[in-house]
C-alpha cells in the first residue's frame, strides 16, 4: 500500500467505527425495552436480530477496507466471509500485524454464524436464547473490536512515517 493512501484507510475505518458505536449504542436501548403482546415480541426480536446482523456487517466492512488496500484483496472462495475474518486474527508477514485477538475472532465467529441464519430464515423463526445470549455478549464484543481496531490504526499511523 502507498503510504499517502493511509489517511484515507484510517479516516474510512475511524467512521466506520463511530457508526458501530451508534449501532451499539441503539441496540443497548432497544434491548431495554419489553414488548407487551406476543406480536411485539416478534417484531421487537426480528428488530434486534436485524441490528446484529448490522454489527457483523459493519465488522466485515472494515475488514474488507483492511484487505483490499493492505492485503491485496479479500479471499474469492466459496467461505470468503469466514476466512476474511480468520485472515484478521493473523499477523501477515512483512505486511501487517493481526487486526483483531483472538479472543475478538471467537467471539466474532458467533455473530458470523447468527448473521448467516438471519440472512435465510423469516424473523418469526428466530432462536429467542440465541438471539439473547448475542445481545447479551454485544457490547463486550464491540468495545473488543474497537480496542483492535484502534490498535491498528496506530500502526497505520507508524507505517505513515
Amino acid at each position: 500500500m502507498r503510504k499517502e493512501m493511509l489517511p484515507d484507510l484510517i479516516a474510512e475505518l475511524q467512521d466506520e467505527l463511530e457508526l458501530l458505536g451508534h449501532l451499539a449504542a441503539d441496540i443497548e436501548d432497544v434491548n431495554k425495552c419489553k414488548p407487551k403482546s406476543q406480536r411485539a415480541k416478534a417484531v421487537y426480536e426480528e428488530s434486534l436480530a436485524l441490528k446484529l446482523h448490522n454489527f457483523y456487517t459493519g465488522c466485515e466492512r472494515i475488514f474488507q477496507k483492511i484487505a483490499d488496500d493492505i492485503n491485496g484483496g479479500v479471499p474469492s472462495s466459496f467461505d470468503w466471509h469466514k476466512r476474511l475474518l480468520k485472515s484478521m486474527s493473523l499477523e501477515i508477514e512483512n505486511i501487517r500485524p493481526a487486526v483483531i485477538s483472538k479472543s475478538t475472532l471467537r467471539m466474532l465467529e458467533d455473530f458470523l454464524a447468527f448473521r448467516h441464519v438471519i440472512r435465510n430464515i423469516y424473523g418469526f423463526e428466530i432462536d429467542t436464547e440465541r438471539l439473547q445470549a448475542l445481545i447479551n455478549n454485544m457490547q463486550g464484543a464491540y468495545l473488543m473490536f474497537k480496542k483492535d481496531i484502534d490498535k491498528f490504526i496506530v500502526f497505520l499511523r507508524k507505517m505513515m512515517g
